[in-house]
């Protein structure tokens, strides 16, 4: 049920997950946004943008911006929100379906905790970002498998460098601490 709600909505529940994934993460999707600091001319992949709160504001800032969901259910409601300003395809963490170093900035929301393999996602988000391109991913710490240090680990492992991590409180009724982590791809 949780599966059809959260991890890779579809049907009335995946209906209902998309609204409570709009209003559950919007805040802490927005600050992520801030924080990757995105400029007009770069391109910026958004991980799993559920309903397109964070891709809609990503697409404001970027040149290009794309997402890439699991979820047709998603993928729609992204659609519906974003328009034609924003490419959309089905993927995953660990296939998003770009080029080798197409990417300037990748973006992940409250979904790493549903990828099948976190080191196949890491490869993968490190191998379509440019050199000196930047990672940004939030999750609910309560829901992360793993310790957001063990995560920034993963991260390492895959060639991330210049790792930070750390939580940030989202305002809000009912919104959990959110474990953060920026990573960089190295320039050599």
């Amino acid at each position: 049920m949780l599966d059809r709600t959260f991890g890779h909505p579809r049907g009335l529940l995946g209906r209902f997950g998309g609204r409570a994934m709009a209003h559950g993460n919007a805040a802490t999707e927005l600050r992520v946004v801030e924080l990757a600091s995105i400029e007009s001319g770069e391109t910026a992949l958004v991980v799993g943008p559920g309903p397109g709160i964070g891709l809609q504001a990503t697409a404001e800032r970027a040149g290009r911006a794309i997402g890439v969901d699991p979820s047709q259910e998603m993928l729609a409601r992204s659609r519906r929100r974003c328009g034609d300003k924003v490419e959309l395809r089905q993927g995953t963490a660990d296939a998003t379906g770009e080029p080798d170093g197409s990417v300037d900035v990748v973006l992940s929301v409250n979904n790493v905790q549903l990828w099948d393999d976190r080191a196949a996602g890491f490869a993968e988000l490190f191998r379509v970002l440019r050199p000196g391109g930047r990672l940004l991913l939030s999750s609910h710490e309560k829901w992360l498998p793993v310790s957001r240090h063990e995560l920034a680990d993963e991260a390492a492992a895959a060639g991330f460098v210049d790792l930070q991590t750390w939580t940030w409180d989202p305002p809000g009724f009912g919104a959990s601490l959110a474990a953060q982590l920026r990573a960089i791809k190295p320039l050599a």
